[in-house]
């Protein structure tokens, strides 16, 4: 049996990669060498690892209380924004995302 297959683009970069159903947009970045910002490890308790779902939003599980709450502390939130750690693929196809100007290029140490 083999798993079903989405594929995540991340924009500006422009670079896509194949994912798993049950992924969160935040795994793939990271697995991916994608640099997004993540200060709370993907828990639901910041909104650094916000992301603008460009197309695919069906393809990801729907946004739960506790994720619009923590939307509202975004800077640029857009009606298509969506924390990457609680957007999780449901179902294959390509989902395009990008990461606003103020999350790219940060300096992090890698641990």
């Amino acid at each position: 049996m083999t798993e079903e297959k989405a594929k995540v683009t991340f924009l500006p970069e422009n670079l896509s990669f194949p994912a798993e159903v049950g992924q969160s947009v935040l795994e793939i970045a990271l697995d991916n060498g994608i640099s997004l910002d993540h200060a709370c490890g993907g828990f639901c308790a910041c909104s650094t690892c916000h992301v603008i779902v460009k197309s695919g939003m069906q393809l990801l599980t729907e946004m739960e209380d506790n994720e619009a709450d923590q939307l509202d502390e975004a800077a640029g939130l857009t009606l298509a924004s969506r924390l990457s750690c609680q957007a999780k693929i449901i179902q294959e196809g390509e989902i395009i995302v990008e990461i606003p100007e103020w999350n790219r290029n940060f300096a992090r140490e890698e641990h």
